[in-house]
C-alpha cells in the first residue's frame, strides 16, 4: 500500500491512485490551436470553415476564433486559435481533430 501511495499525485483516493478531475483540468488552458499548409487556398478555408463547425458544436458559450490563411512557398499555411470558456470544452474539441 505504501508504493501506491508513492506513485500517486493526489490524496484523494491513494488505495487506486485515481486523481479528481479538477487536478487535470483545471479551466487554465482554455486554447486549441491548429496550423496545417494546404496546396490550395480553397482548401485552406473549408477546413476553416469544418474546424469553425467543429468548435460551434462543442461550445456552451461563443468560441473565439482567430485565424488567417497566409500565401507562403508551399501553398498556404492555415494558422487558428480557438479559445473556449473552459479547458473541458477544448480537451472535446481537440479530442474530435484526431
Amino acid at each position: 500500500m505504501a508504493d501506491s501511495l508513492n506513485k500517486c499525485k493526489a490524496n484523494e483516493t491513494p488505495a487506486c491512485c485515481c486523481v479528481d478531475v479538477g487536478t487535470i483540468i483545471d479551466n487554465e488552458d482554455c486554447s486549441s490551436e491548429y496550423e496545417h499548409i494546404f496546396a490550395t487556398e480553397s482548401e485552406a478555408q473549408a477546413k476553416l470553415a469544418s474546424l469553425t463547425q467543429a468548435a460551434n458544436d462543442v461550445a456552451t458559450e461563443p468560441c473565439e476564433i482567430n485565424s488567417n490563411i497566409d500565401k507562403i512557398s508551399d501553398g498556404f499555411k492555415l494558422s487558428a486559435k480557438f479559445t473556449f470558456c473552459c479547458g473541458a470544452e477544448s480537451m472535446i474539441f481537440q479530442l474530435k481533430l484526431r
